[in-house]
């Protein structure tokens, strides 16, 4: 075995007898070499940095920064090394919070050799892939320095599309946004959340004898080879599709930390992740909620859908949904009818953000052809709303990394302040 076969380590932990002892179990394997170790997570960030390693080991628990600050902070700007978290909290939520953060794995203290071992390799094996397809660098179209896809640059952003009334259009506007945002540089996954019934291979008149529930037994282990094969490529848009299952019953079998857990992965192979959904708060679709960058939520003028919509805006004050991370969009749009965005608006307390306009003329045929209508004519009303609200989501997105960056960038600044002291 060369030296780039191996994989590379890196060891962060604020107990000295924990680093040795871990360095002394990994000696032995052959395969698995610790490049360096870190003493809190600051040091962490720091030494995955300058070293790059394959697979970081981060203690939950240290004096300076958490280890889930610490991996997220790591996997902004380092796609490539996956970060096992070690915790002596067996504790779900911990568990939840480091796989939104970026984990690749979590680990109650001490685990067994066999287990870390385990964990390391499965693990190793994920950053040499992700390495291999890390993107080229190409040239411009206006002949300029050489630039890098933005796919392989931090993690991509969750966009849930949902609506807690059924029929008011989420499948649509789920196919035709998702495929508005697609292009070279960021590349789209479409998920069908809608376990039981999802319907998104018809919209865009796609075929898979796979799915969601292939993926989620092996939630704990996914590579981009077992990711490819089992999502579908949309032969018009090129963007990438990972059906619903085949069969209502088959919803069972896919838990919703599973489902979490799938979407987390997506998230380092695509920029952005759109989530169709079902309108009963099921696990799965209150794990896809739960992790959202952004959730576009749809109502229509009739009195049910509005009332639901009221009810979900409550629901997420319960659950401490940022509002910011709310576009709140009307579907099917009549200004005949009295019922206004601004009344409801006023209404919430929170701004109807993007009016859909009622062009059944447009969107029916398009279903029932399976060919999203933004393919064919993009200065239709309905198309050129759908247009709109793609520019506010990116907009929305970029204003909430910037502040996340400048966030981070103070926190900075404080720690190095501190250090100096």
């Amino acid at each position: 075995m060369t030296d780039s076969d191996k994989i590379r380590v890196l060891i962060v932990d604020d107990i000295p007898e924990t680093r040795e002892n871990i360095r002394k179990v990994l000696q032995f394997e052959n395969d698995v070499e610790v490049i360096a170790v870190g003493r809190t997570g600051k040091e962490g960030i720091e030494l995955a940095r300058e070293t790059k390693p394959d697979v970081i080991l981060m203690d939950i628990n240290m004096p300076d920064m958490d280890g889930i600050i610490a991996t997220e902070m790591i996997r902004r700007t380092n796609n490539f090394s996956q970060i096992i978290i070690l915790s002596v909290q067996n504790d779900p939520n911990y568990m939840r919070r480091a796989m939104l953060a970026g984990a690749r794995d979590f680990l109650a203290k001490p685990p067994s050799v066999d287990e870390l071992t385990s964990a390391i390799r499965r693990a190793g094996r994920m950053a040499h892939d992700e390495r291999a397809k890390a993107p080229v660098p190409r040239q411009s179209s206006s002949g300029g320095p050489a630039v890098m896809s933005t796919a392989g640059l931090g993690l991509g952003k969750v966009i849930v599309v949902y609506s807690p009334k059924g029929g008011t259009g989420c499948t649509t506007l789920a196919v035709n946004l998702s495929l508005i945002l697609h292009n070279d540089e960021t590349p789209v996954i479409l998920v069908d959340g809608n376990l039981q019934f999802g319907d998104v291979t018809v919209f865009l008149n796609e075929q898979s004898k796979y799915s969601v529930a292939d993926l989620a037994p092996r939630a704990d282990e996914l590579d981009p080879e077992v990711v490819d094969e089992v999502t579908v490529v949309h032969s018009l848009s090129k963007v990438r599709i990972l059906p619903g299952p085949t069969r209502p019953e088959y919803a069972e079998n896919v838990t919703g930390d599973q489902f979490a857990k799938v979407l987390n992965y997506l998230r380092r192979m695509y920029s952005y992740i759109v989530v169709d959904t079902s309108s009963t708060l099921t696990d799965a679709v209150l794990a896809a909620i739960d992790m959202a960058d952004l959730i576009v939520l749809l109502t229509t003028q009739e009195i049910p859908a509005i009332k639901n919509a009221r009810l979900f805006f409550d629901l997420a004050d319960v659950l401490k949904i940022d509002r910011r991370r709310i576009v709140f969009a009307m579907n099917r749009y009549d200004k005949r009818i009295g019922i206004t965005a601004e009344k409801i608006g006023e209404s919430f307390k929170h701004e109807v953000t993007a009016l859909l306009p009622f062009e059944d003329r447009v969107v029916i045929p398009s279903v029932n052809r399976g060919r999203p209508f933004v393919l064919d004519d993009k200065s239709k009303p309905i198309a050129r709303a759908i247009l709109a609200l793609a520019e506010i989501i990116r907009a929305r997105i970029n204003e909430f990394s910037q502040s996340e960056q400048a966030q981070e960038q103070a926190v900075g600044i404080k720690m190095s302040r501190f250090a100096k002291r």
